[in-house]
């Protein structure tokens, strides 16, 4: 297919998926309506098999996963992980749950190929799932590769309501505590007014931003090859990144900001749709009871888990039960959500304020605890079992 035109359908297919996930609060998200498109647009016939191949973006996306690994690492404080650490331990234990509740009823699956699939899915994000497909497509399995991609595809579609209906509960007994006078104040997630590096000023433009990252993830690649595969590439881009940060050789987001950015995400994205191409309508098909199972079983270990945990350290079932349910969607998700809670229930601006104060913390926290870090943890580890 042209390149050209192939990567102008591409970009139609993303701007429609913008779209309809900001008319509908991101209820319906980006991801969920692209999956369709190239579903239908596959099977139908009316894309060409090497759609996304012709575009060059998938060649581009696998080449800079590492690179916005290392940036998600960056955006993480570890100052902010001590202050909020019950929340980091809940958010642990709910993605535990879901891997736990998942191996125990594997039997509805074929094989623990789609048991390991289902956790990344329902844990993780765009990373957990690319982690997954590289294993599974190495080993052709296609339709392994496939499930985490339609699980995330529906995760806001669960998530989001579900998540916006308990979080409006705890909203609502802080506003009683407020009004009680026993509301602890509790302090705000500070911003950094300012991006601090040692790198020199050559190496923070666009060009030398991306050489300083690609020297990072050439590490990350080569830390993998001297342990035999044991430790992962992503694993161990994430940890450089987290690290890189907090010794102020990286700046804060450090890829924000750059040219290339934007693009680079946009390829990364392109991965995950790469095996709807080839898979069957047979193997679709087959995917629908995994894919229910792994939703339902998934959710609920993930609940329970979080509850248990978060009362054995003091936080009431609602906020315990709304920092598992992070892994469905992570930030921006965990902001809004906060504060669509506060103003739901807030008679002023000062209640408002209180209220979120609460909430927000431990929501933030809870994104970066369950989808960016022990979510990616955890599936580079369980990857190594895949087996044909």
């Amino acid at each position: 297919m042209n390149p050209i035109l192939s990567f102008t359908i591409i970009m139609l297919i993303w701007t429609i998926g913008d779209y309809i996930a900001k008319k509908t609060k991101s209820l319906i998200s980006s991801m969920l309506v692209a999956s369709i498109i190239f579903i239908v647009g596959f099977k139908t016939n009316i894309f060409p098999e090497d759609l996304l191949t012709s575009s060059s973006l998938l060649a581009l996306g696998n080449t800079v996963v590492a690179f916005v690994i290392i940036h998600i690492g960056t955006m993480i404080s570890i100052d902010e992980f001590k202050k909020q650490w019950k929340t980091f331990v809940i958010g642990i234990a709910a993605v535990c749950g879901i891997a736990i509740s998942l191996f125990l009823i594997g039997s509805f699956f074929k094989d623990v190929n789609y048991v390991i699939a289902s956790i990344a899915g329902i844990s993780g994000s765009t990373i957990s799932v690319i982690i997954v497909q590289e294993e599974a497509l190495a080993l052709g399995l296609v339709s392994v590769a496939v499930l985490p991609a339609l699980i995330s595809a529906f995760q806001g579609v669960i998530g989001f309501p579900l998540t916006s209906i308990i979080l409006r509960k705890e909203a609502k007994r802080l506003q009683e505590e407020y009004k009680a006078g026993n509301l602890q104040t509790e302090y705000e997630i500070s911003e950094e007014t300012e991006d601090k590096t040692i790198l020199p000023e050559a190496l923070q433009t666009t060009a030398g931003t991306l050489f300083s990252v690609g020297v990072v993830a050439l590490i990350a690649y080569y830390i993998n090859q001297f342990s035999g595969g044991v430790l992962n590439t992503f694993v161990v881009a994430l940890i450089l990144g987290v690290l890189l940060r907090t010794t102020g050789v990286f700046k804060k987001n450090i890829l924000n900001g750059i040219d290339a950015y934007g693009l680079m995400m946009l390829a990364i994205l392109i991965i995950i749709f790469a095996p709807l191409a080839t898979i069957s309508v047979d193997q679709l098909i087959e995917l629908i009871l995994p894919l229910s199972v792994a939703f339902v079983v998934g959710v609920l270990g993930n609940m329970l888990f979080s509850a248990i945990v978060g009362k054995l350290l003091g936080y009431s079932m609602a906020m315990s039960v709304a920092i598992g349910l992070t892994s469905l969607y992570g930030f921006p998700g965990t902001m809004v959500l906060s504060q669509e809670a506060a103003k739901s229930v807030g008679e002023n601006q000062e209640e408002i304020q209180a209220v979120e104060n609460q909430i927000l913390p431990k929501m933030i926290i809870a994104g970066f605890s369950t989808v960016t870090i022990t979510s990616v943890v955890l599936t580079g580890i369980l990857v190594s079992y895949f087996y044909y």
